[in-house]
């Protein structure tokens, strides 16, 4: 494919060496998502995301039945009343002069794709009242739908009220957003969208799809409806001070990596890029923010011309230290609100601007596109099938020109060096230091009959580790389910709506940690008593496909979605499977779910995996109102030395980063092999190798109780 092959060399470079603003920071581009793109036509992601670069909303099996359970027929969760008024308010601003819609569309992300997001920008949870971290709210002037993913499907069925119809995206019958207005609109109908929510590509497909039913697609530049309606009450735009990144993790100068990525903008016949991925931004420069809980990312833009660098900021977050730094780098600041109006100007001095339209966003992209217009010169830029532009010696051509491309920081993030993985597998030691203090007091706890809520279990992890070095953040909502809260996958206990752990009941724990050096991710599954013959069964199934894919060995150049099938494939000889993908790439010391690669049965995404890589290896098995299962690593993609190299190519393979035991008493020795014994057991060594050092007392006897060699008989 064009944009694989432009991305990869793009990247293996980089590695070698008029619109209105909003009243609040406007909304602006994104290159991997980890949040889930709303209108492309494959599947939509999983948790364990990001699903590839153009990683899909909501994709269709079959649309000849447009269907959907009413949430009426669910558990509710708050004030019906409260969710009705929000929508006639919003129903109210349909007719103003100037907006006059029909429907309106209401995604998860921010103006930058983001998956996380500041609070202030949860448009789509403050008008549904659904809060998981994907899905799309669709509102007509009668009707309101929600469209999620399989992660999500019991979450919302107890969260969204009698006003909303539930959207299982994916399930058979279940039409996208632009099928389902096509349906239910009459024809000739308006729909809205905020144009610094969708990527360009989103929209202009978006666009095309609702025109089969004569509907047009309107772009509200000036202001966000949910925003006007939410007033007052709606939380601020964070303001925390950005800080350096230290070069002893960073690996790699901000000076460096801007010469590389200018390079690229002169092979590609770019003279500037706009990036405005926050933890592109905050990976290419060396900075790290706190504007997103879990992330450690500041809201920015960035453009680098041939000759210089603007960051797009809010200034009060810019510390002296922080802005010697930059000055250092040749960035120059800009405010935040004017991204837009510095993209008018580059048009104007003829500036060819490299667009990743599959994560820019259309408010961007049609600001570049409208500016170019007005030049005389500039027919070239009509055709969207120009990919280059000549240019002088000042990387200058005669007339702007956009050159539509993947964004070469991208993959470059994603393909750790070694200080980056130094950091990775020493934050990951402390975090599994961590975990063993709190595995032995819970087991303790537990066993003392000390009735515990999930959400205190959550707050007593987040305790030990903020007790490690360099600790920071949970690096997302820790997911601690007992029983069948265990089989809602993005589960986020609350306070007063919580379960408390059941001992005789499965226990999931889903949790990770920003530290100074990196970032982790873990998932364990346990029994305190005594599970049946079912669980151990599921359990064991489970456990034979992490070691599967921990064990994978594949050719170079192999895409992620080949290896999918190892960590299924002892679920499907019993026809069991699970609705989410088997891994996602994973940020040092940044997001905990990044792209471009993934491991995924959904095809579409045909990233290699490249050496440096980080990937999670995370299979599943959930049954809905009784239990779930999860097993969870992170690995790093390694040479592998093979006897024989078919094709003269090299092989790789994968080296652990996490190190906590797996629970053996929901384990079946009958069914696992001799060499899936062998695996867990050396496993286990080096659990108590690496770790026990960092041990005292009753944590280092419960490390060395759970990492104990099994026989098979």
């Amino acid at each position: 494919m064009d944009s694989l092959a432009a991305s990869s060399s793009a990247s293996t470079a980089m590695l070698s060496c008029s619109s209105k603003l909003h009243h609040y920071p406007p909304r602006r581009f994104r290159f991997l998502s980890f949040s889930l793109p709303v209108f492309h036509k494959l599947t939509i992601c999983p948790k364990f995301l990001p699903e590839s670069p153009k990683c899909s909303f909501l994709t269709v099996r079959s649309s000849s039945s447009i269907t959907a359970k009413p949430s009426s027929e669910f558990q509710k969760k708050g004030s019906d009343q409260e969710q009705d008024s929000k929508l006639r308010a919003l129903r109210e601003i349909f007719t103003r002069p100037g907006v006059n819609i029909d429907a309106y569309i209401i995604p998860s992300q921010d103006a930058h794709q983001s998956e996380f997001i500041a609070e202030c920008y949860m448009r789509r949870s403050y008008i549904s009242g659904f809060t998981g971290s994907a899905g799309t709210a669709v509102v007509t002037k009668d009707k309101a739908a929600l469209w999620t993913d399989g992660r999500y499907f019991l979450q919302a069925e107890k969260q969204l009220n009698s006003s909303w119809d539930l959207m299982r995206a994916g399930n058979l019958g279940v039409p996208t957003p632009s099928q389902w207005l096509n349906a239910v609109l009459a024809p000739g109908c308006r729909i809205g969208i905020d144009p610094f929510l969708f990527s360009s590509d989103a929209a202009k497909e978006f666009k095309e799809d609702i025109s089969k039913g004569n509907h047009e697609l309107v772009l509200l530049y000036d202001f966000n409806l949910v925003d006007e309606i939410w007033k007052e009450s709606r939380p601020k735009p964070p303001k925390e001070p950005i800080r350096l990144h230290d070069l002893k993790y960073a690996g790699v100068d901000v000076s460096s990596k801007l010469s590389c990525l200018r390079s690229e903008l002169r092979n590609a016949g770019a003279s500037a890029i706009v990036i405005s991925m926050l933890d592109e931004i905050a990976w290419l420069l060396n900075l790290r923010g706190n504007d997103v809980r879990h992330s450690p990312v500041m809201y920015a833009y960035l453009v680098v011309e041939i000759d210089g660098a603007k960051l797009f900021v809010d200034d009060t977050k810019v510390t002296p230290e922080v802005m010697e730094h930059l000055t250092n780098a040749g960035i120059e600041l800009t405010a935040y609100e004017s991204i837009l109006s510095e993209i008018e100007s580059l048009a104007a001095k003829g500036a060819n601007l490299w667009l990743d339209t599959s994560s820019v966003n259309a408010a961007i992209v049609n600001a570049y596109e409208s500016a170019c217009y007005k030049y005389p010169w500039n027919s070239a830029t009509k055709s969207r099938k120009k990919r280059t532009a000549n240019l002088d010696s000042n990387g200058q051509s005669g007339g702007p020109c956009a050159v539509y491309k993947s964004s070469p920081v991208s993959l470059s993030k994603a393909v750790k060096n070694d200080a980056e993985l130094e950091g990775m597998r020493n934050c990951h030691l402390r975090d599994a230091a961590a975990l063993a203090q709190f595995w032995a007091w819970l087991e303790d706890e537990i066993q003392r009959d000390v009735v515990l809520t999930e959400v205190e279990v959550a707050d007593k992890l987040l305790e030990f580790r903020s007790h490690q070095d360099g600790f920071l953040d949970t690096s997302f909502d820790t997911i601690s389910g007992s029983g069948a809260n265990g089989a809602i996958i993005h589960y986020k206990p609350e306070s007063d709506s919580c379960s408390t752990v059941d001992g005789k009941k499965l226990f999931l724990l889903d949790s990770g940690g920003q530290y100074i050096d990196g970032t982790t991710d873990i998932t364990r599954t346990v029994h305190f008593g005594e599970p049946s013959a079912r669980e151990i069964e599921c359990f064991t199934r489970v456990l034979q496909g992490h070691i599967a894919l921990d064990q994978a060995v594949f050719p170079e150049n192999t895409p992620g979605f080949v290896l999918d099938a190892f960590a299924r494939s002892s679920l499907w000889k019993v026809g069991l499977d699970y609705r989410h993908g088997t891994g996602h790439g994973v940020g040092a010391a940044l997001n905990v779910h990044e792209g471009p690669h993934s491991i995924s049965f959904r095809f579409g995404n045909m990233t290699p995996l490249l050496r440096g890589m980080i990937v999670s290896n995370e299979p599943g098995y959930y049954e809905d109102h009784y239990f779930g299962i999860r097993i969870e690593n992170l690995l790093y993609v390694k040479e592998v030395d093979t006897p024989n190299r078919f094709g003269g190519i090299g092989y790789l393979g994968f080296e652990k980063l996490t190190f906590v035991p797996i629970q053996t008493k929901l384990v079946d020795l009958a069914l696992l092999s001799v060499a899936e014994v062998e695996w867990l057991n050396s496993y286990h060594l080096q659990v108590w190798e690496k770790v026990s050092p960092l041990l005292d007392g009753s944590a280092r006897q419960w490390l060395w109780n759970n990492t104990q060699p099994l026989t098979k008989l």
